[in-house]
């Protein structure tokens, strides 16, 4: 078993997600109350969005760089709802254990450094490590769902963890906000991406389509 999961993501018509650009052109709380509908109790971001708005700017660096080696997880504090980075190698540096009223859950691999995790467990953040080398994503979805009682999980970006998730077979739905702009900069980030070019498509079931001002918002089945 693991949790539901969503893709919930915000982009301009060309697919584009650069916040700032996203922010310029629409302010509202549209994505905010659409999140809320998806009734998603934990969010999940990858490590560069969580370095963007939540770690601090300096890295944690390990002087003893002995991985943990092996399957392990530890739960800091029960909760109903999580704040989840992926952070594969233990690099991400937390100024506290919650954000946003959630309980920070950090999912790493078994490569990451013991260190890393100890210095976790000191500050009460909870940690899933899986995975020789890179995460296990599968795995490390049935470890939160049945370790740390998560039913119902947002993935909210960037597009590299997106494309993952999709390639792993782990996205139950995608909700997707369009916003009424076109960025079409060369090089940037988009809703879904790092797949490799032999990945084939995937075809969505539009569930429901809604007009929140200019912006339009359109759930699909996967």
């Amino acid at each position: 078993m693991r949790p539901y999961i969503i893709c919930h993501m915000m982009s301009l018509l060309d697919g584009r997600i650069d916040c700032d650009v996203t922010e310029q052109i629409e302010n509202g709380d549209e994505y905010y109350d659409a999140l809320t509908q998806l009734n998603c109790p934990s969010t999940l971001m990858g490590r560069v969005t969580m370095q963007m708005h939540y770690a601090q700017p300096e890295p944690f660096i390990a002087e003893d760089k002995t991985t943990i080696g092996s399957e392990q997880y530890h739960v800091a504090i029960a909760s109903t709802c999580f704040m989840i980075a992926i952070d594969t190698k233990g690099k991400l540096n937390w100024p506290q254990n919650q954000f946003d009223g959630m309980q920070l859950l950090v999912i790493t691999s078994e490569d990451c450094p013991r260190k890393y995790l100890d210095t976790l467990t000191k500050q009460q953040i909870s940690w899933i490590a899986t995975g020789k080398t890179e995460i296990d994503l599968p795995r490390a979805m049935r470890i939160l769902y049945k370790e740390f009682k998560v039913e119902r999980l947002s993935v909210t970006g960037g597009g590299n963890i997106n494309g993952a998730f999709l390639k792993a077979g782990l996205l139950d739905e995608v909700s997707m906000m369009w916003c009424a702009g076109i960025d079409g900069r060369k090089g940037m980030a988009t809703a879904f991406d790092g797949l490799p070019v032999d990945f084939p498509p995937t075809k969505l079931k539009l569930m429901s389509l809604e007009k929140l001002g200019e912006t339009i918002w359109a759930r699909y089945k996967v």
